[in-house]
């Protein structure tokens, strides 16, 4: 059986099993593909896991009861009460504090054998090849592109494989990116979706499952990796590389596709034009510019509603969020439809638009400017959410 991870790349002493982890993983020493050897690479390896949400959550939980020696958690935000639907390594008790002290403890209860370093930062151009430099491993557990396109991009510069998953609503995806044998991220995106394009969980929702379910299959993905995955009787890869799975949670049907390595990728490719870590915002469209889109504070609309003011609301929530909560002597125009109703707007009337946490009222209000429609245009700060925190407490936060 031929290991993903070379000797070469993995060049460290393994450590002799202790008797009590003997006991602990005596369920992976019965298996061939693992056994005495397998569980002392997986002792000495060292796993980087980039966020501690929805992905992370069940990826430390396993790897670390797997036995995985040192895992690496890089994560800035702290927990929310709405994460505790999903990201079952945190508690009630939990939230308000950082995620990465959350996974940790947890971890350790798990496993006190395992080693965790907590790195409580944003996962940038600056500091990502000098934390991935000292990892096996990449496990990337992150919600947007421009971290997934930075961290294929580090792992392909240090050589270290990337285990990808990502989740929306009832969908996941997951596969194992290593340049030195397939492909990576880029050839199989070689661009990103336009910004606005695809909303963020936290917009479009996630049935809570899912990323169990994705984070297991990555993290069956790195333990693989590191034990050696091997081939099967029809000498195809065992593991992920160069195949994207895909799951549909609604329907329970897997998925699969063929991802070939891209000889015209700009990274891994035969000729590479990206040789250093580059503005990952920029290439994502995140700095484009544009005319600022106007502000209104959730005080001064109440004001204004108070005095009677001529105003549109434009509620550009979907159907089942008006169904969570409906906002006051608002009209709903779904983003989709904006430009094409751009008829139904009086430009000689202020139009406040709404949305859950003032980010998607954005595109609402340059796709109405990109129409040629020349009204005022004013975004709810931080949609109804806002609302609910300055101005109607009794408004509930989803």
């Amino acid at each position: 059986m031929e290991p993903v991870l070379q000797d070469r790349e993995f060049p460290r002493e393994l450590p002799e099993l202790t008797n009590e982890e003997i006991r602990r993983y005596s369920r992976h020493l019965l298996l061939p593909e693992i056994g005495v050897a397998g569980q002392r690479r997986l002792k000495a390896a060292r796993v980087l896991v980039v966020g501690t949400g929805g992905l992370g959550a069940p990826l430390l939980l396993y790897l670390a009861a797997a036995g995985v020696g040192t895992l690496g958690i890089v994560d800035f935000d702290f927990v929310e009460e709405s994460n505790l639907q999903r990201q079952v390594i945190h508690g009630t008790r939990d939230v308000g504090r950082p995620k990465v002290a959350s996974a940790q403890d947890r971890i350790k209860s798990i496993n006190p054998y395992c080693q965790v370093i907590p790195y409580n930062t944003m996962l940038t151009s600056a500091n990502a090849l000098e934390i991935l430099k000292e990892y096996d491993v990449v496990a990337d557990g992150t919600d947007n592109y421009q971290t997934r396109y930075l961290v294929n991009d580090a792992c392909v510069l240090l050589g270290i494989p990337n285990v990808y998953g990502s989740i929306f609503q009832f969908e996941g995806q997951a596969s194992v990116f290593y340049a030195k044998q397939g492909p990576c991220y880029r050839c199989l995106y070689p661009e990103p979706p336009p910004p606005g394009l695809v909303p963020s969980c936290a917009e479009g929702g996630v049935v809570g499952v899912l990323p169990g379910m994705i984070g297991t299959i990555q993290a069956n993905e790195v333990i693989k990796l590191i034990v050696g995955s091997g081939t099967n009787s029809s000498n195809q890869s065992a593991g992920l590389a160069g195949r994207l799975l895909l799951f549909d949670a609604w329907k329970m049907q897997f998925r699969e596709l063929r991802i070939d390595k891209d000889p015209a990728c700009p990274i891994c490719g035969a000729n590479p034009t990206i040789h250093e870590l580059i503005d990952y915002e920029q290439f994502c469209g995140l700095k484009k510019e544009e005319k600022p889109v106007e502000i209104i504070e959730p005080e001064e609309l109440k004001a204004r509603l108070d005095a009677g003011d001529a105003l549109q609301i434009i509620d550009i929530r979907e159907p089942h969020e008006r169904a969570i909560v409906k906002f006051p002597q608002a009209k709903p125009i779904p983003l989709g439809q904006m430009a094409r109703r751009i008829d139904e707007f009086d430009p000689r009337v202020d139009a406040v638009f709404i949305c859950k946490i003032g980010q998607r009222s954005v595109f609402a209000i340059r796709a109405l400017r990109e129409a040629g429609y020349t009204g005022r245009l004013l975004n709810l700060r931080d949609g109804v959410h806002g609302w609910a925190q300055k101005v109607d407490s009794s408004f509930p936060v989803y």
